[in-house]
């Protein structure tokens, strides 16, 4: 009989980030937010709610996103992670990156690491959305600056990059 491992077992996970194998060790329970900002210095993804709610943890495991204040880090185990940092960078940015750049879409900034985590998960499964998928899919990101309309701005502009063929940059 397997027994369950308790929280404060230490573990060590081998998974995929930004592309690049890693092992991480830590408590099975400890939140893959943690460790991506404290032991791999990722600071995309921000600590929000800590309770999966706001989004502003998002990254995107095996092609979907996932909020990684709630994610254990046994829960990606030989998967693939990517975070803000693994899409593109200040010189080179990623087409969802720039069309959030170009719609001006920020004025704090916290919530546009879920925002545009979220965006490419939906781009990727759908580069085409509605109006009301695009509304559906970030209606669980919260943003208090009020910034809506750029944001959907945002997400048009990239659904047409990647219409475009730009979507793997």
């Amino acid at each position: 009989m397997n027994k369950p491992l308790s929280s404060t077992a230490t573990v060590s996970v081998n998974c995929i980030v930004n592309g690049q194998p890693v092992t991480c060790s830590a408590m099975a329970d400890t939140p893959l937010l943690l460790v991506l900002r404290n032991d791999l210095h990722l600071n995309g993804p921000k600590f929000g709610c800590g309770l999966g709610e706001c989004g502003a943890c998002t990254v995107i495991v095996d092609a979907k996103a996932a909020r990684s204040c709630v994610l254990p880090l046994s829960g990606v185990a030989n998967r693939n992670v990517t975070t803000l940092e693994g899409l593109g960078d200040r010189h080179h940015p990623h087409p969802v990156q720039q069309a959030f750049i170009d719609a001006q879409a920020a004025q704090c900034g916290y919530c546009l690491n879920g925002m545009i985590m979220t965006t490419k998960a939906l781009l990727d499964r759908n580069p085409d959305p509605s109006e009301e998928q695009i509304r559906r899919a970030l209606s669980a990101n919260l943003c208090r600056c009020g910034t809506h309309l750029e944001i959907l701005a945002a997400v048009r502009r990239a659904a047409q990059l990647y219409r475009e063929g730009h979507g793997n940059d």
